[in-house]
């Protein structure tokens, strides 16, 4: 468990450096977090009694619902999975089944821990790596023999006769100035033949059978794979190359992979995050056609899972108790009370986020550390080319986004996407070919790109 204790105000700020105002949701997801830390300091039979306090994230696309439960989790390096409700289907109908998120969140924590093992392990790993490339350079010398060897094998008697004590330390050194040169990058352009096993390939099997059973298709191909010994290659390469296909190989024999499916287990269910988009998607309507499986079917479904269930996954059984489910939809055509009832109880915090202003649109281009400016300005100066941009036509971008966003389809903060686009499109396209370097963008040249697109609501409905 890798939560670092950060207070509400702490998070709440560092959240503020990626997403631009909704301080409710932030509040309330701050809350939820330092809760977790708190439950993990209360005596040890009282935490388990505790449970999360799950969240619903009411607001139209594009305002920041993912983002805040995305970036919730890097702060606290929880295993994080985001799933649309609208996907899933009822048990025993074909489409995913609800207990699958909780495989797919187990599967993505076991990735996580192997990737903290190996940086753990990188170091001897690359030890080893450096004595086998040095095996591969300067061979060893020969052992000596037993009896029963040279009685079988006695032409070659002679020539494998134990070295002596002069020529052991004369290989030594020879290798030891092998290490230095190796080290200093001086047989880089060295080439080494290496042994290395190629991935396995075989028919791919696809299972179309009841709920829990899509992790049958990976199991079966383990199985076979078992079963028949796994080819290797000989393959000429560099020395550098040599030692990182040789460290990756050393690292994943390094890793004790039952301390990683233990501690991924635990993971996912004393920190896991399971962000549950589009739950507006199977609120169901007045049908009278029979049930809607992929609607009230699948949240009768959810609610065991969020209520606290133990879920069979191919690593072990997972308690789903503790687990923070964090849902958001934007409810334009219902309201979270048209969910069953033993739902809504078990999402008793509701935030609603604000619709994207003018003002907070010119904070998104340029406040935040992957501001929408920022990342142009960057991607421009990998062409030599300098892009900047004047108050003013941050401004005119910002009203331009509002407006067509009043007219049309709010999209939220995704309308500065489309709009900033079309507005470089032709100096994206002519980057590389551009003799003038340095580049500014006023509201002027705002004016000229997007006034016309604008002006004409049926043109702003395709572009913008």
């Amino acid at each position: 468990m890798n939560n670092s204790g950060l207070t509400p105000r702490e998070i709440v700020e560092k959240l503020d450096r990626h997403i631009i105002g909704q301080a409710d949701a932030k509040r309330a997801v701050a809350i939820a977090l330092r809760n977790r830390w708190r439950r993990q300091n209360v005596p040890e039979e009282l935490a388990d009694e505790i449970s999360p306090k799950n969240i619903i994230m009411i607001g139209p696309t594009g305002v920041g619902k993912t983002e805040i439960a995305r970036r919730l989790a890097k702060l606290d390096n929880s295993p994080f999975l985001k799933v649309e409700a609208s996907k899933f289907t009822e048990v025993g109908y074909v489409g995913r089944d609800v207990e699958s998120m909780v495989r797919d969140l187990v599967d993505l924590s076991i990735n996580m821990l192997k990737a903290e093992e190996q940086e753990t392990v990188q170091a001897k790993a690359a030890e080893i790596a450096e004595e086998r490339v040095l095996d591969l350079l300067l061979p060893p010398r020969p052992v000596e023999k037993k009896v029963g060897d040279m009685l079988t094998d006695s032409d070659q008697e002679q020539m494998d006769l134990p070295l002596t004590d002069d020529q052991i330390k004369k290989q030594d050194a020879t290798r030891e100035k092998l290490r230095k040169l190796l080290r200093d990058g001086k047989l880089d352009e060295r080439m080494v033949e290496l042994e290395v096993a190629e991935a396995r390939s075989g028919p791919m099997i696809e299972i179309f059978s009841a709920a829990g059973m899509e992790d049958m298709g990976l199991n079966l191909k383990d199985m076979l794979g078992n079963m028949m010994p796994q080819k290797k290659k000989r393959r000429n390469v560099k020395v550098p190359e040599a030692l990182d296909i040789l460290a990756a190989e050393e690292a994943q024999k390094l890793i004790d992979m039952d301390k990683v499916t233990k501690t991924a287990l635990d993971r996912v269910e004393q920190s896991g995050i399971i962000f549950l988009d589009e739950i507006d998607k199977i609120v169901g309507g007045d049908s009278q056609h029979g049930p809607d499986v992929s609607r009230e079917g699948v949240q009768r479904d959810l609610l065991p899972i969020v209520e606290g269930s133990n879920v069979n996954t191919r690593y072990g059984m997972v308690k789903t108790d503790h687990i923070l489910f964090i849902a958001a939809g934007a409810f334009s055509g219902t309201k979270p009370s048209d969910l069953i009832p033993e739902l809504q109880g078990r999402f008793p915090i509701r935030v609603e986020l604000d619709s994207l202003g003018k003002e907070d649109f010119v904070r998104i281009l340029t406040e935040p550390n992957n501001a929408l400016i920022k990342q142009y300005m960057e991607m421009m100066a990998t062409e030599d080319i300098q892009l900047s941009f004047t108050d003013d036509a941050v401004e005119q971008i910002a009203e331009v986004a509002a407006v067509v966003n009043e007219r049309t389809e709010n999209i939220g903060a995704r309308r500065l996407y489309t709009i900033m686009e079309t507005l470089l499109e032709d100096i994206s396209f002519d980057a590389p070919d551009l003799k003038e370097k340095k580049i500014v963008i006023d509201a002027k040249y705002v004016e000229e790109k997007l006034d016309n697109i604008v002006e004409d609501e049926d043109l702003s409905r395709y572009i913008l």
